[in-house]
């Protein structure tokens, strides 16, 4: 189906889509003409460069890693230096001022936050990014505006070019109707899904917070807007578009207005445009919800929708099998295969800016022999640090007084015991901190998809405590990992006997070891296995390579019966060491935290 007829289907053949089919023809024709010659040419190569082994991101607040996009010029070197080929831009186009949730409430699409610096400035940053080998990710915030956008102050004047944008009700009738159906994204600081506005007489869905109106894509005006926007940023040189709470697209009464169809028929319709346009651009898709839902979003090979999606039951599976010290959870729910198409690639994380919530696949946990409720009791209270043996340190997210559910926040770091190992001044404690940083890491990068870290993971910076001063941002606990880039701290990263330079050189060796291989592409899967041993995880790279990772802080053996079948060399090597193998009777001997990669 070509794109007018899929844009008919969705809008109805009547005059309305036809003026609008017309002013997307048109926007659509003028972005191909307006593309520059330097991207013309970057598209004659399309965008299969997401599935290279050669890909690591680093995601960043700008004003928090260097101030502004000037200062970001100075830091380019850094980010080489560690092996980053694509960095995430956390939100900076322009918000609403006070609280903005993090950037995610745009007043302006088109302009980059004076806090920033200027649409102008981030053009070049990009661009010198290219020169070095850098690709350019931002966040588009597809699902709603900030109040104070252009548009909404059209609508609120009774504009009728705006006045369908938004979904507005003059009484509380179909509000109602739609609360029986819909969930509560903040239940706790945001609770409803619909705010009424005096001044207006009017009801507005806010899904997310007041401040924040969601957008009426039944409209076709709607959808033509979002579309010039993302043409001329994509204009601008940026590679990949994080697009933000796309299941909340489409709204429709008696639904749950999440995962609706018709949010896929309009992630067809922009990846077609994009393809048509400016075809070495990428679509990352965020959609933290059930991982069976999660794999729509990729579409199919023959309608895409997203190239890339946020592996986030890896990193809730990561901290659980860190905690437990059994790796039985993750190594059956990453066996699962939920379809992901062969061009689909996950992004593989450990941490985040936003919190962690412990969804697990319940049967599974059943399966284990595990309570569900109390085992998500049970990674609460040991990430914040209340468990008794725990070595996180944290802080809840949401916490419910009542029921007792919360999400935890907290550096990667402090997660792993850094924090406590240090306010204790306990060596062994360091240096076990230090493999678990390492143990994780090691994961994110040799496992099939696309290893992203967190500015300021990579020198093991810790919980910044001082977000409780500021009261814009202390009723917040996510701040508490998305700290300011301590730069003291990363002039350490070349000793090799700080704390800074084990993590940053420890990371550092396994990306370059990473980039020279081309088992680790995206098109070469990594397929779990049983070793008979609840605290080591194992997994193959289609009968190429073999990996182990030690969960816990005891020595464990593994027989090597378990994966000989698939033909290793009778001398194997640990490819991060350059190490042969040995083989005691058949068993292979890994140290507390201990990874290897043989080959």
């Amino acid at each position: 189906m070509d794109l007018k007829q899929k844009y008919y289907a969705l809008y109805g053949d009547n005059e309305r889509t036809d003026l609008r089919w017309t002013q997307l023809e048109a926007l659509i024709e003028k972005a191909k003409k307006e593309r520059p010659k330097a991207l013309k040419k970057q598209d004659e190569g399309g965008n299969g460069w997401y599935l290279s082994e050669k890909m690591a991101g680093m995601m960043l607040y700008v004003d928090r890693f260097s101030k502004d996009l000037y200062g970001f010029e100075d830091k380019m070197d850094y980010l080489s230096e560690l092996g980053i080929t694509y960095v995430h831009f956390m939100p900076l186009l322009k918000a609403r001022e006070g609280n903005s949730d993090g950037g995610y409430a745009v007043s302006d699409y088109l302009e980059v936050d004076k806090k920033f610096g200027t649409m102008r400035q981030l053009e070049k940053v990009v661009g010198l990014l290219k020169k070095k080998g850098i690709r350019t990710c931002i966040d588009f915030v597809l699902n709603h505006t900030a109040k104070e956008h252009s548009w909404a102050k059209e609508c609120c004047k009774g504009n009728p070019e705006y006045q369908d944008m938004y979904h507005m009700f003059e009484d509380a009738s179909l509000p109602s109707q739609y609360e029986q159906t819909m969930t509560e994204i903040f239940p706790e600081v945001a609770p409803k899904n619909f705010t009424y506005y005096p001044e207006l007489g009017k009801y507005v869905m806010t899904r997310f917070y007041e401040f924040q109106w969601d957008l009426n894509y039944s409209n076709p005006q709607v959808f033509n807007k979002i579309v010039e926007v993302l043409l001329t940023l994509a204009n601008k040189g940026i590679d990949i578009f994080r697009l933000d709470a796309i299941p909340y697209m489409w709204k429709e009464l008696g639904s749950s207005c999440m995962n609706h169809p018709k949010v896929h028929e309009l992630l067809r319709m922009m990846y077609q445009i994009l393809q048509e346009v400016c075809p070495s651009v990428i679509f990352l898709g965020e959609a933290i919800v059930e991982p069976h839902e999660i794999v729509k979003y990729f579409g199919s090979k023959q309608e895409k929708e997203c190239n890339v999606m946020y592996n986030a039951s890896l990193m809730v599976l990561l901290w659980n099998s860190l905690a437990t010290r059994d790796v039985r959870l993750m190594e059956r729910s990453m066996a699962k295969d939920y379809g992901v198409p062969a061009d689909g690639v996950w992004i593989n994380y450990a941490r985040c800016h936003d919190d962690i919530g412990w969804g697990f696949e319940t049967g599974i946990l059943k399966d284990l022999g595990l309570d569900p409720q109390l085992h998500k009791q049970f990674m609460i209270q040991f990430m914040l640090g209340r468990y008794p043996g725990s070595f996180s340190v944290g802080e809840l997210y949401e916490f419910n007084p009542v029921t007792l559910d919360a999400r935890n926040s907290g550096t990667m770091a402090s997660m792993c015991g850094l924090e406590q190992a240090l306010k204790e001044k306990h060596q062994y404690k360091i240096d076990l901190a230090i493999k678990r940083i390492l143990l994780l890491n090691s994961i994110i990068i040799s496992y099939t998809g696309i290893p992203l870290f967190y500015s300021g993971d990579e020198i093991g910076q810790l919980n910044d405590w001082t977000y409780k001063e500021d009261k814009e941002i202390c009723g917040d606990s996510r701040w508490l990992h998305r700290g300011k880039m301590n730069w003291q701290d990363a002039e350490k990263r070349n000793d090799r006997g700080s704390v800074q330079g084990r993590i940053f050189s420890g990371i550092k060796e396994m990306l370059d070891c990473r980039k020279s291989c081309e088992y680790f592409s995206s098109s070469i899967k990594s397929i779990p296995v049983d070793l008979g041993n609840q605290a080591v995880f194992g997994y193959h790279k289609e009968n190429k390579m073999m990996f182990l990772a030690n969960f816990s802080e005891t020595e464990q053996w593994v027989e090597a019966s378990y994966f000989d079948w698939f033909g290793l060399p009778g001398e194997m090597h640990d490819m991060l060491t350059g190490r042969p193998i040995r083989s005691y009777n058949n068993r292979i001997l890994l140290g507390p935290y201990e990874y290897i990669w043989l080959i």
